[in-house]
């Protein structure tokens, strides 16, 4: 079992950065790959990014490549995403999931966290 929380969300301009991070708890987290997916209001959720267990491999949505970010740090049993220039349409909440590369990736993953607001003003 993962248990996944996830912080530093908040309110920034365009062109700004903003960096979140998910904590999570549980014996096995070096095990899994993770991944941050979004959902804006009146939207699907989409995926964003995901790095796998050892944090030498990435993969990352068109819309954010060049943008975004992510990172991890076993010890600390933490996924971060690092987002710079943000634009108004990053708006949503952001969630982290753990799982297996392929349902991180799909979005299937067993494992999700409550979400944090990400809001970028114009």
């Amino acid at each position: 079992q993962v248990q996944l929380v996830e912080s530093g969300g908040g309110l920034v301009q365009a062109g700004g950065s903003l960096r979140v991070s998910c904590a999570a708890s549980g014996r096995t987290f070096n095990s899994y790959a993770m991944g941050w997916f979004r959902q804006a209001p009146a939207k699907e959720r989409e995926f964003v990014t995901a790095i796998n267990w050892s944090g030498d491999t990435t993969y990352y949505a068109d819309s954010v490549k060049g943008r975004f970010t992510i990172s991890r740090d076993n010890a600390k049993n933490t996924v971060y995403l690092q987002m710079n220039s943000l634009k108004p349409e990053d708006t949503a909440i952001y969630y982290c999931a753990a799982g297996r590369w392929g349902t991180v990736v799909a979005g299937k993953s067993a494992y999700w966290g409550q979400g944090t607001q990400v809001t970028v003003s114009s």
